[in-house]
Formats: C-alpha cells, sequence, structure tokens
C-alpha cells in the first residue's frame, strides 16, 4: 500500500513537534501516532529494519493491531526526519540517513541546545530550577537502573524543562523541531554499557551552570554534551 497522498515532487509533512508547556517541563500526551513513529525509528536505527525495506501501511496496521490513519501519520513524521523515503507509486521505504547529514544535525542540535541552556541559566525561575533538579535527580537513580527506554524518557524531560527555561517560545520550538529529526540516534547510543551514568555526569555540569546562573558555562556544558551524544550514537551504530 503507497502513500497515495504523497506524489512524487511533493514535500514531507513537518514532523508533529511537542509543545513546550512554560508551566510545565513534560511533553503532551503521546499519539499512537507518536508512538508508532519511535517504535519504527527504533527498529530502523538498530538494523532490524534495513535500508530499501518496504514500510507497507496495511502491514504495520495489522502488526499493531491499529487503523492505517495512525500509520499513515507516523511515516509521514519518519519521512520528515529522512529515516524513511516516500517514492511515488511504490509506497514508503527505510532510508538511510548519510554520515554528512546526521553530522549536520548533530551540530545544529549542539547550538541550539546550548543556545537554551546558557538563556535557562539567566532566565529560570525558582521554581523552574527546583523542577529541573528534581527531573535531574529522577535521572541519576535511574542510571543506576540500566533501563534505557526509561531514561531516554525521562531524559525528553529533562531537556524540555531546560527549553522553557529559555524563556523563548520560539528558540524552544526551533529546538524541539530539530531534536524530533534526531531523536532515534539520540536513543539508540542510550544503550551502549555505561552511557546512561556517563550521560548523567554530562548533565550534571549543565545543571550546576544553569544553578550558578553561568551562561557560558551552561551553553558549554550542554554542547559539550551533544557532541559526545554523537560520538556514542557513532560507536552503537558500529555495534549492531
Amino acid at each position: 500500500m503507497t502513500l497515495d497522498d504523497l506524489p512524487q515532487g511533493a514535500l514531507p509533512a513537518e514532523p508533529v513537534v511537542p509543545r513546550v508547556d512554560r508551566a510545565s517541563p513534560s511533553v503532551q500526551k503521546v499519539t499512537r501516532a507518536e508512538e508508532l513513529r519511535l517504535q519504527l525509528a527504533d527498529e530502523i536505527v538498530r538494523g532490524a529494519l534495513a535500508p530499501g525495506s518496504p514500510l507497507d501501511e496495511t502491514d504495520i496496521a495489522r502488526r499493531f493491531s491499529v487503523s492505517r490513519t495512525p500509520v499513515r501519520e507516523a511515516l509521514r513524521q519518519l519521512v520528515a526526519s529522512g529515516l524513511v523515503e516516500a517514492r511515488a507509486h511504490r509506497g514508503a521505504v527505510v532510508a538511510q540517513p548519510s554520515i554528512e547529514r546526521l553530522t549536520s544535525m548533530f551540530e545544529a542540535m549542539a547550538e541550539l541546545e546550548a543556545l537554551c541552556a546558557g538563556l535557562a541559566a539567566e532566565r529560570m525561575s525558582a521554581a523552574e530550577r527546583h523542577g529541573l533538579e528534581a527531573i535531574h535527580e529522577e535521572l541519576r537513580v535511574l542510571s543506576y537502573t540500566g533501563n534505557p527506554d526509561r531514561f531516554h524518557e525521562v531524559n525528553e524531560r529533562f531537556h524540555n524543562a531546560i527549553y522553557a527555561g529559555s524563556q523563548n517560545g520560539y528558540i524552544a520550538e526551533i529546538t524541539l523541531a530539530t531534536r524530533v529529526r534526531v531523536q532515534p540516534f539520540r536513543r539508540a547510543q542510550f544503550r551502549n554499557l555505561g552511557r546512561l551514568a556517563k550521560s548523567q555526569a554530562e548533565h550534571d555540569r549543565v545543571v550546576v551552570a544553569i544553578m550558578r546562573g553561568d551562561k557560558q558555562g551552561a551553553a558549554a556544558a550542554m554542547r559539550a554534551h551533544i557532541e559526545l551524544v554523537r560520538g556514542e550514537y557513532e560507536i552503537y551504530a558500529v555495534s549492531v
């Protein structure tokens, strides 16, 4: 079954970006389409779905016991992220972003996250700082459990809290949109041996700088963190 409404030459839909709520660092409730996107993206990054593999809407809907509507939306988001290609009259197939493309995406992510962290160091309210510390502590506990999926979920909240703390909704939206594109690769690297503890230590440097109001220190710590995430993904990619 093809993506009928993606004719040749048409631009893929923009990824659905979760809104950052200034009152809460958590994202809105995950939709079924988002759950499917995460599952399929994870399988693509792990190599369970090889490049060139067809992604038939009907087969996927049957596999996950859902209608084709959330499947179609999930595939649209995967097309927008570059993990899937929509080919006219042939449907969707698994793509493989080039090393150059991934490098560009992570470079953009590092600079955007650094910008958010620096602004958060200057602008976060006392309540927001307290909330960030609470999430950081939750991640500290999870870093000992060896559950990468749960760590990833709370890690999303950690970064969302910093985006919201920048007090700049436009920058937060751009950062979230970029994160949607690199999210599968960020998530995969949590499976590396010892990565959860390392990520926690990197977060610690970011949090300390934010609590001190150190704009440059927070930005530098976050930039270094994202650059290390890219390196960890490259290690993971070689191992699968």
